[in-house]
């Protein structure tokens, strides 16, 4: 069964309400801005950096597992991870550069949050260069060396006052606001493709519908009973509850 189709199918077991948050959200995805977290250890600051990626629209978080394993603190992420695609990077003893080239072969500039002799502030980043992905280090030591001399490019937050540098889930949301406000109101091409929101609503109707699983393989071995089954499941009103939506901002 092609994805439109199990998305209509499943769509019987949810509001019409829930659907027409999961079209209105997932319309204001994008995969043009992305962010790196390089071994970040602390689970608050780890989920808070979720939580904004979610809130500004940022579908994808790459993460890298060097020496820490990264987890998240549901009382901070609030679900925000389960409307994400999280990748994670961990098959080898270091994965810094693994994780770069993989982000380049999907077109991707690799830009370090770090200061450096050619950093450019964010007020002066470049969008219409292309894709981007943002890198941040650990709360302690920042940026590996090897993260650092590997990037494309740098950018820095303006700051004026005596402390040098931003919590990392402060840095993440400063930058993620200050480009997503600007990507979201420029001509650039920032949305998914048709297939890429098909497959997202597919992914976050199954997180939501009970029994989605045994749903899609009774329709596909498409017996007799499975009408009966269908509106037995109905009846049962099959979903999950939403958990509160974060807060969009007005694109």
């Amino acid at each position: 069964m092609s994805q439109k189709k199990l998305i209509e199918y499943l769509s019987k077991f949810t509001t019409e309400h829930r659907i027409e948050l999961f079209r209105d959200i997932v319309a204001k995805r994008s995969r043009y801005l992305t962010v790196v977290l390089e071994d970040i250890f602390q689970p608050h600051n780890a989920s808070a950096v979720l939580r904004t990626c979610d809130c500004f629209g940022i579908q994808d978080v790459h993460i890298i597992e060097n020496s820490n394993e990264y987890n998240v603190n549901p009382d901070v992420a609030l679900g925000s991870d389960k409307w994400l695609s999280l990748q994670k990077y961990s098959h080898e003893d270091y994965n810094t550069l693994a994780t770069y080239d993989k982000l380049r072969k999907d077109g991707y500039r690799i830009i370090a949050t770090s200061p450096h002799k050619n950093d450019v502030s964010l007020n002066d980043f470049d969008l219409e260069k292309g894709k981007a992905a943002f890198v941040f280090g650990t709360e302690l030591k920042g940026l590996s060396e090897t993260a650092i001399y590997n990037a494309d490019e740098y950018v820095r937050i303006p700051m004026y006052g005596f402390t040098e540098s931003f919590n990392i889930s402060v840095s993440a949301a400063i930058i993620l606001h200050h480009l997503s406000s600007k990507l979201y109101n420029s001509s650039i091409n920032w949305q998914l493709k048709d297939s890429e929101k098909d497959e997202l609503l597919l992914d976050w109707l199954r997180k939501t519908i009970k029994s989605s699983a045994l749903l899609e393989k009774n329709t596909e071995r498409n017996k007799p009973r499975s009408e009966t089954l269908t509106t037995l499941l109905l009846s049962r009103s099959g979903s999950q509850m939403l958990p509160k939506p974060s807060p969009l901002v007005s694109r």
